[in-house]
């Protein structure tokens, strides 16, 4: 087997930074391509949370002037990942969310700010470093996703490239005004590339002029050829079908590990699923639930329309009366943040809610509680619930995206097979979700069955291994052969 190189320009990366999955697959993706021949480095840029920890730095270019101040690429070392990191402060140098200001608004140079992130990954693409000359360059989300633009628009030879989107409600759109800062020539302002209703897309000119555009699922490649989940990209997508790729997502196996997770007060594996019992109690203790024998599930989000828990708020009330508690994890939107903290209020020992989002105690949700619940409106593929088969947490989830091709509903057929992992519902209605989880309280109360899924779930293959071989097979085919 050969060996590539890949660059792959991300906007955040774990376990350095991370908002959401994009940090997850860009900081799994470079380990899980090794064993294919594959060799990935990562740009990124130097948020304080990344220069703080690069080691073995060494500057590989410099800018004089990178979109209003200089730069530098260094290249480093940094939680076992080979980074790039752009060096660029006035760009870069700020604490807290990569995207957003202390008023919870976005950058208002954000244009600026991943414009450099694209345009650095080009140039790398390009030759910039001797060093590491990729045949593919490998763009995530729009933060990136210029970059292909910026390479369709150079002389000479270029690398294959690819765009992965990974959530296509967001899309970088920004002013016309804004494409004269980009340094691309006249003609890229057009249909055919970076123009968007009237501005410039970024999401749009990467779907438009990479070699391939992957996304985290087949399920969502699907959905987003249509205009009930395509977002006004459906038509090029549609036009571009032939190029277009689901890849599921997969988790970091060394991460995600119920049986040595420093997370967890009590490990356990699939021999003795038993033992999960304790870090149940561990969580209603923590929670303030009540303790005891109840069926427990759990919220790990975002809280967004999305992610369908304003669903669950109108279910929550049938569901607490039938015995059940709610632990939620997450933040987001106030109205849902303030409708799950007055449940809380109103049905003490049974809700428990943290409105943060917390990575160990997020180990903890998974290893402690019977039932993950997703009930989103789409859902581009969802780490969540991959992370809940691992950790033996049934996951209810909607019939949609990833969800749909991750979890084998507990349907007759399934069940007589011996092969349900969880339980989907279909359509996206309080009276779908509800019977979902009146389905999952039966299931609590057969104690065999629930055994039986656990033990699905915890078996079933969720690692990069499958995912990193389609990566490795689709690169090659769009690499630049070695010089």
């Amino acid at each position: 087997m050969s060996g590539l190189k890949v660059l792959s320009v991300a906007s955040e990366i774990f376990p350095l930074v991370k908002t959401g999955g994009l940090a997850d697959v860009a900081g799994a993706l470079p380990r899980a391509l090794a064993p294919e021949g594959v060799e990935m480095r990562s740009l990124v840029p130097a948020y304080p949370a990344i220069s703080g920890k690069l080691a073995d730095v060494t500057i590989v270019r410099d800018y004089r002037d990178l979109f209003g101040g200089p730069a530098r690429v260094l290249a480093g070392r940094a939680e076992g990942l080979d980074l790039f990191a752009i060096d660029a402060p006035h760009l870069y140098d700020r604490p807290g969310n990569p995207y957003l200001g202390p008023d919870g608004l976005d950058w208002p140079d954000n244009a600026r700010r991943f414009a450099a992130l694209a345009r650095v990954g080009a140039d790398i693409g390009l030759g910039a470093v001797a060093a590491f000359e990729p045949g593919v360059v490998h763009a995530h989300d729009w933060q990136a996703a210029l970059a292909p633009a910026y390479l369709h628009f150079a002389a000479g030879r270029r690398p294959g490239s690819v765009v992965t989107i990974h959530n296509l409600a967001f899309q970088g759109h920004f002013p016309l005004s804004v494409f004269w800062e980009l340094g691309l020539p006249d003609r890229a302002l057009a249909i055919e590339g970076v123009e968007y209703f009237g501005g410039v897309g970024y999401l749009k000119a990467g779907l438009q002029l990479a070699d391939v555009v992957t996304t985290v699922s087949p399920t969502y490649a699907r959905e987003i050829m249509t205009p009930e989940l395509g977002m006004a990209l459906d038509g090029l997508l549609r036009a571009r079908s032939h190029a277009v790729y689901g890849i599921l997502n997969g988790i970091d196996e060394g991460v995600w590990n119920p049986a040595a997770d420093p997370a967890l007060p009590q490990n356990f594996g699939a021999t003795r699923v038993d033992l999960r019992e304790r870090n149940k109690t561990v969580l209603q203790a923590k929670l303030e639930l009540t303790p005891g024998d109840r069926p427990l599930f759990a919220v790990v989000s975002r809280l967004s329309p999305q992610k369908g828990l304003d669903l669950l708020l109108q279910a929550l009330p049938s569901l607490i009366a039938k015995g059940a508690q709610l632990a939620l994890l997450g933040s987001g939107e106030r109205t849902l943040e303030t409708g799950f903290a007055e449940a809380a209020a109103t049905r003490a020992g049974s809700v428990g809610c943290v409105f943060v989002y917390d990575e160990k105690l997020a180990h903890l949700f998974q290893g402690a509680s019977d039932f993950i619940l997703v009930p989103s409106r789409f859902e581009p593929c969802g780490l969540t619930q991959l992370c809940a088969l691992r950790y033996g947490a049934t996951p209810i989830v909607s019939r949609v995206g990833g969800l749909a091709d991750t979890v084998i509903d507990a349907n007759e057929a399934a069940m007589a097979a011996g092969v349900a992992t969880g339980i989907q519902f279909a359509p996206l209605s309080v009276e779908a979700l509800g019977y979902a989880l009146d389905r999952a309280l039966a299931v609590y109360r057969d104690r065999g069955m629930m055994r039986r899924m656990r033990l699905n779930g915890m078996r079933a293959d969720v690692s990069w291994r499958g995912p990193a071989r389609r990566y490795a097979a689709l690169y090659r085919s769009i690499a630049r052969p070695a010089a």
